[in-house]
């Protein structure tokens, strides 16, 4: 980015700043104390906590999905700030914002330290020569470590051959949560000023020459029901206004020329507009057609497009179908494979970490992505916006490199209590994991460090919380391709099927808890072929789950005694994508969630092992 922009400086009283680091090491609490300390709200507003994540999935899963733009006034200088997630799933995010800044604050948690995901995104910000701020958060846990924690983010970035101008950084630590910062961890602060003096003095004024011409990377799209699409970027060089003819160099090399009706600044929350904006500024353009992420906004008489910036390559995939049970359409606004092919489509326009190609069934979408997480949050985000669908396993990418297979490789960190270390090496020793590093920090914790294939993970979350007792961490990042490493063994039980249409009585439940577990409540509709269980043998089993008790004339003390029936592992979405085998599918409905073998008939579906 830097390479395109003239020498010298574009605007003094500008900083930009993207705030990285792992989930959950408190980015987003961060940006709300920012906020609410640079005045941005009135003192009588109302404001929700982590007032960024503005979609429910992220304030549900305490996760940033998406990348979000704020900016706050300092002293006389504005601060644009750029809240990334930190999921490595949504790494596309992440490489997109850092085209846009000058400097990174790279947060890091003061017990847990750097995790894979803190190492993906510091990469990226590395090799990018972005200068960084390290803020360690957290400062107030009663198991805070800050200066071991210190040691191993010099580690990191020796590790990741930072340049000497990169680890000479400052170091701040704060507590996000009450907006208190400090340059010693001993002496606890009082406001987050000791930071904002550390961004001001340590992040450089953005690069550039307002009056070269204009140049500007589209990084971000946003939509607006009276505006259409957005384009938000940061001007590289030169100055734009209202009005002002303008061209867009597209992906292809083709080049549009068109006009701008809406302009756009950030200040805190809100966009404001405004008639002009110059190098520096990170704008909103609004009014363009089909303007996608990586074009640039250049001038029409020497149009200068910048290279877009390279995003790496996704490496698993479903199958996305229209639904086919017998129950389709009875929930559902969009039901049809034009439907999902346009919201397809749609979503390709504002996420380039994703891939979708055509299958031999027109019916059916290859979706490729980073990983299961950010493919389950996409079709959780269509069932909330009313599509029906079916989606199969997550499958991994495979790529031939001098006549072998290669597979993709992630680098696995676990974080588990003492007792549970054995079980949870044993079960990924069936997974073709092979450990890297053990460390003890005496806290009754042990973390584990393993190198697995991709393929390991799938379905593996489910069966590690069980195996720690929902109370080990794991988290794992893409780390390389390596030659195929052989077979993996799937779900080792079958599935209790249902093998007519109804509704599942109580009666038939009781008597089908002691072959294995039970996915569904009494009176749930259920259909010939749906999964209602998983099976406690390895073979798949069709049940009568409809099955009444007859009436009788016979009267005994005990013969209507009360059911006693063992609560359902009601499945959502993420645990059921992680249960299903190749043979079955899950049918996703803005209203249910259910489980179903392609093949519905008994008759026609080959059994298990055959």
């Amino acid at each position: 980015m830097t390479a395109t922009a003239a020498a010298g400086v574009a605007n003094p009283l500008r900083r930009n700043i993207a705030i990285i680091a792992h989930v959950d090491h408190g980015k987003t609490t961060l940006v709300d104390a920012l906020l609410h300390q640079s005045g941005v709200f009135r003192k009588n507003e109302r404001v929700e906590e982590r007032a960024l994540d503005n979609i429910d999935l992220e304030r549900e899963r305490g996760i940033t999905i998406m990348a979000k733009n704020t900016a706050i006034p300092y002293r006389d200088l504005i601060i644009n700030i750029v809240d990334t997630p930190g999921h490595a799933d949504f790494g596309g995010e992440v490489e997109r914002t850092l085209t846009m800044v000058d400097g990174v604050l790279l947060l890091v948690d003061a017990s847990e330290g750097p995790l894979p995901q803190t190492r993906f995104v510091l990469r990226k910000a590395l090799e990018h020569g972005l200068p960084p701020i390290v803020v360690i958060n957290k400062i107030d846990r009663h198991d805070a470590r800050p200066a071991e924690v210190l040691d191993e983010i010099y580690d990191l970035f020796i590790d990741l051959d930072a340049h000497e101008d990169q680890i000479e950084f400052p170091v701040v630590y704060t507590n996000a949560k009450v907006g208190t910062a400090s340059l010693d961890p001993a002496e606890p602060g009082h406001t987050l000023q000791p930071l904002l003096d550390a961004i001001v003095d340590r992040i450089p004024p953005p690069q550039g020459d307002p009056e070269a011409p204009l140049q500007a990377l589209v990084a971000n799209l946003d939509s607006n029901d009276y505006l259409g699409r957005i384009a938000i970027s940061r001007i590289v060089n030169g100055r734009v206004a209202i009005g002002d003819q303008i061209a867009v160099a597209k992906l292809d090399g083709s080049v549009e020329r068109t006009r701008v009706t809406k302009l756009y600044l950030f200040d805190g929350l809100r966009r404001v507009e405004v008639d002009t904006a110059a190098a520096g500024d990170i704008i909103c353009l609004a009014g363009i057609d089909d303007i996608t992420i990586g074009e640039t906004i250049t001038d029409p008489n020497d149009p200068r497009p910048i290279p877009p910036q390279h995003i790496d390559e996704p490496t698993v995939s479903m199958i996305f179908g229209i639904n086919t049970s017998p129950m389709a359409g009875r929930d559902g606004r969009y039901v049809t494979s034009r439907n999902l092919r346009e919201r397809l489509a749609r979503e390709l326009v504002g996420n380039v970490s994703i891939r979708v190609e055509d299958t031999d069934a027109p019916e059916q979408q290859k979706v490729i992505g980073r990983g299961e997480l950010q493919l389950s949050i996409l079709v959780e985000m269509m069932r909330r916006e009313g599509y029906e669908l079916q989606v199969s396993r997550p499958e991994i990418v495979t790529r031939q490199t001098g006549g072998r297979t290669e597979e993709p490789v992630e680098e696995l960190v676990i974080d588990v209590a003492e007792d549970y270390q054995g079980v949870v090496i044993a079960q990924l020793g069936t997974r073709r994991a092979s450990m890297t590093k053990m460390v003890n920090h005496g806290s009754g914790r042990v973390r584990l460090e393993f190198r697995i294939p991709t393929r390991g993970l799938i379905g593996f979350r489910s069966q590690f919380l069980t195996d720690t007792h929902g109370t080990g961490i794991m988290n794992h990042l893409f780390a390389g391709w390596e030659p195929w490493h052989g077979p993996i063994a799937g779900r080792p039980t079958g599935a209790l099927v249902a093998d007519r249409v109804g509704k599942a009585t109580a009666y038939a439940i009781y008597n089908l808890q002691e072959r294995g577990e039970i996915f569904i409540e009494a009176g749930t509709a259920v259909y010939e072929g749906m999964v209602i269980g998983e099976n406690a043998r390895t073979a798949d089993m069709d049940v009568n789950v409809t099955k009444e008790k007859k009436l009788t004339n016979m009267r005994a003390a005990s013969a209507d005694d009360a059911l006693r029936l063992v609560p359902p592992r009601l499945l959502n979405l993420d645990q059921a994508i992680e249960f299903i085998n190749d043979d079955e599918l899950v049918e996703v409905t803005p209203g249910s969630i259910r489980l179903r073998k392609r093949i519905l008939a008994a008759n026609r579906r080959p059994k298990k092992g055959k």
